[in-house]
């Protein structure tokens, strides 16, 4: 009797997500001083490892066990609290304790460093953790980013006293940081928000309802309210420090009103605050909160925009892993057609916005050192990160699922998990809409645009090919239509920003192609030439069918590699 042969459905558990990523390792030896690189490089290992096991099934039980508030003890006390899955308080652990993500940008010591680490270096190790766990990612870079909005605008005193509880690494002593701005009538219109600050005695106190509040037990939040008496609209605003504990230990007068019930981040809680005479402390100056809040803002964009490229990264990786293991009709699922166009398509989406990110990061560190034209060229590129990669999250993720098949839509694996994860990109710290226009405003009211324009010309004058003759006259097309979808033609907005997108991205491509050596510098050239003639040049849908470059099955081979852990 003959017995059925089965074929088990391919498992990449156990898979070392950095040394399965050898383009990752030759991106961040151009972006990375040898310094820093020979410093990290221990520890993407020991992240990569960390992902491909140990935090994928921390994850899974996170997801599976979201957090509940308690408002009172067992014998009828106030006592509220949020309590987490022990999971979650691992993978805690992980971030902010051994690695030290919140702090690597803020002091030295991270990794015996004698100095504060570059952002690249926390992006990468981020862009690693994104591809086991989404939700812990928004406490950490609000953590990260509230500490930079407080160096950067708070008094001396006001820092001193709360920057060693930011900076710990013990869980502890750890003080963690949240942004509490959405309100029920001013989600995307800021100047909108009624949350009233009042100045009693010398001190200030908050009253007002906020209806969408993640990590809402941190230690800190970041929050807008308008003064009494204050004009109407963002000009209006004031931003200040919320702390969930005042110094006499006692609970300050804002309570959670419930946590939400998510599509997504499910680990982590977000909940609606309301405050009752909340004692907080004004930051900068009265009137400039806006301002104030918009660098915290357009850090936690560039955060969302690197998670979204680790989910894409995350959901390629996956989808290689199947098609190179499954077979289907006497074949490997890699070798038909239909299937390798369906990953070229999710590769170049990807590497588009680790591309854009990972080049951002370069830019962040130069306008943070001072450098006034790269800050202007920062104020586009990450509300541009924002529009585009966050919504590319979404399509790659669901034809991840769909590469893997029924598996993929069964919670024991994480497809659904990372898919329904990709979703909130797109609405985290603006909505799509919200975001284009403000790449629209930046170009007209900052000078961004021209500054980019000018960036980009920089990077193709170091492009010896003829890939840059053919990227110049669309990067004057693309600019020329956001100028004038920001003059007047707003239903224009977000087809320009796209354009700009893709253009952006390709010349990132193009430059990182002439600048490192080997196999991985042809594939940066060769998917910026992807992406200028599928992104960028008309295709007239009733032609005849074209072939693909002979080159497309070694781009995807060197796309993602297997180990063994």
């Amino acid at each position: 009797m003959t017995g059925t042969i089965h074929q088990n459905v391919p498992d990449s558990r156990g898979t070392n997500a950095w040394r399965a990523d050898p383009a990752f390792a030759a991106l961040l030896d151009l972006y990375m001083t040898p310094q820093v690189r020979a410093l990290l490089d221990p520890q993407l290992d020991r992240m990569g490892a960390l992902v491909g096991d140990r935090l994928e099934r921390l994850a899974i039980e996170a997801d599976r066990n979201p957090p509940v508030l308690s408002l009172r003890a067992r014998n009828g006390a106030p006592d509220e609290r949020v309590e987490k899955h022990p999971a979650y308080r691992e993978l805690e652990q992980v971030a902010f304790a051994d690695f030290g993500l919140a702090a690597m940008s803020h002091r030295a010591g991270v990794f015996g460093a004698g100095a504060p680490l570059p952002p690249v270096a926390k992006y990468a190790l981020v862009f690693l953790l994104v591809q086991a766990e989404f939700g812990l990612c928004c406490p950490l870079s609000m953590t990260d980013s509230l500490t930079r909005t407080l160096r950067r605008f708070g008094d001396a005193d006001l820092v001193a006293r709360h920057l060693d509880g930011l900076l710990s690494q013990d869980m502890e002593a750890l003080t963690q940081g949240a942004m509490f701005m959405t309100e029920q009538a001013a989600g995307s219109d800021v100047g909108a928000i009624d949350t009233v600050a009042r100045e009693e005695g010398g001190e200030w106190r908050l009253w007002g309802d906020k209806w969408f509040c993640s990590n809402p037990d941190a230690g800190l939040a970041m929050v807008l309210a308008r003064p009494e008496g204050g004009q109407d609209g963002t000009r209006g605003l004031s931003l200040f420090l919320l702390p969930r504990d005042l110094p006499d230990g006692s609970r300050n007068a804002y309570r959670i009103v419930r946590l939400k019930d998510k599509m997504g981040t499910r680990s982590m809680a977000s909940g609606e605050i309301v405050m009752e005479g909340a004692a907080a402390w004004l930051v900068g100056d009265p009137g400039q909160g806006f301002k104030q809040m918009t660098d915290m803002i357009n850090m936690s964009r560039l955060a969302n925009g690197v998670r979204s490229a680790g989910l894409m990264r995350r959901s390629v990786a996956e989808a290689l892993f199947i098609a190179r293991h499954r077979t289907a009709f006497d074949g490997r699922l890699i070798d038909k057609p239909l299937m390798r166009r369906q990953l070229a398509k999710m590769v170049v989406s990807a590497e588009q916005a680790r591309s854009m990110v990972f080049h951002t990061a370069r830019v962040l560190e130069a306008a943070d050192g001072g450098d006034a034209e790269m800050a202007r060229v920062l104020r586009i590129l990450t509300p541009l990160i924002k529009f585009r990669t966050c919504r590319e999250a979404r399509k790659v993720a669901g034809d991840a699922m769909e590469v893997r098949g029924g598996c993929g839509y069964i919670e024991e694996w994480s497809d659904a998990r990372v898919l329904r994860d990709a979703h909130l990109g797109s609405i985290w710290e603006g909505t799509s809409n919200i975001v284009a226009l403000d790449v629209a405003r930046a170009a007209r009211r900052a000078g961004a645009g021209e500054a980019l324009t000018d960036y980009l010309e920089g990077l193709l004058s170091e492009v010896d090919t003829p890939l840059a003759d053919q990227l110049r006259p669309l990067l004057g097309r693309a600019a020329a239509l956001l100028t004038e979808a920001a003059e007047g033609a707003e239903a224009e907005v977000r087809r320009a920003a796209t354009a700009l997108y893709h253009v952006t991205s390709a010349i990132f491509l193009a430059w990182e192609g002439a600048r490192i050596e080997g196999p991985t510098g042809t594939d940066r050239r060769r998917l910026a030439e992807l992406v200028v003639t599928h992104r960028l040049c008309p295709a007239d849908p009733l032609a005849p069918v074209a072939a693909d470059p002979e080159w497309l099955p070694d781009l995807l081979a060197r796309a993602g590699c297997d180990t063994d852990g």
